[in-house]
């Protein structure tokens, strides 16, 4: 039996179901960098409510980057040194069970903890820019005009890194009763995935400019072709 790796630290041990657990960087990364968007959470620096924000989000190796605008309150706090957590999402199929209680879905989750650094360096905030791209449609950021000077004072980007983050994992079936299996009613998963419609250009958009094949054959990374 291969031995995994354990959680990081105690918060990011997986409590509830610890058998979904999962504490490999593969698996992390897989998660980060197929979801389009995540989640960001901070407590109020001021004492007041705590805040929970959608952005767009990108991977460097091991560093996780997050998107916002300057005017951005959430941002705003990051920039104070409070505590973060990220969380992103993948539903990957509807279980369902032949009884409610255990319907369910297939998932892979991750969940990061830490303290946000403010990118400033020119140098890195370009190479972000350009990785965030991607990460929304993988071969974008070779295309895409870079920012100025001036977008990216307009912009801000935090990053965290992802040495305390742990995933969590269903598959499979569902987990029905033994009293319930003869029970006459449908049971299995309902697979689900990205499926992207057909382009539509924008109207400024001369006619002689096709889209190019990261477009026409859009898929997320790690979703079958």
């Amino acid at each position: 039996m291969v031995d995994m790796p354990e959680a990081p630290s105690a918060r990011s041990r997986i409590r509830r179901l610890p058998e979904r657990g999962v504490y490999e960087p593969a698996t992390i990364y897989e998660v980060l960098d197929q979801a389009l968007i995540c989640h960001v959470a901070i407590a109020d620096v001021d004492g007041g409510a705590p805040h929970l924000i959608p952005t767009i989000h990108t991977r460097i190796e091991d560093t996780l980057y997050l998107h916002g605008s300057n005017a951005s309150r959430t941002l705003r706090g990051l920039r104070e040194g409070a505590e973060i957590t990220v969380a992103a999402t993948l539903i990957d199929g509807l279980v369902l069970a032949r009884s409610a209680f255990h319907s369910s879905m297939n998932y892979r989750s991750v969940v990061v903890f830490g303290t946000a650094r403010l990118v400033t360096d020119r140098t890195e905030l370009l190479d972000v820019s350009r990785a965030l791209a991607d990460h929304v449609a993988p071969g974008r950021g070779a295309d895409a005009r870079p920012p100025t000077d001036d977008e990216l004072r307009q912009t801000t980007f935090m990053a965290i890194s992802l040495e305390e983050a742990s995933a969590k994992v269903r598959t499979g079936p569902p987990s029905d009763d033994e009293s319930d299996l003869d029970l006459p009613i449908w049971a299995g998963v309902l697979p689900l995935r990205t499926v992207p419609g057909a382009p539509e250009p924008d109207p400024a958009l001369p006619a002689d400019v096709r889209p190019p094949a990261y477009v026409t054959t859009y898929r997320r990374p790690g979703e079958p072709e």
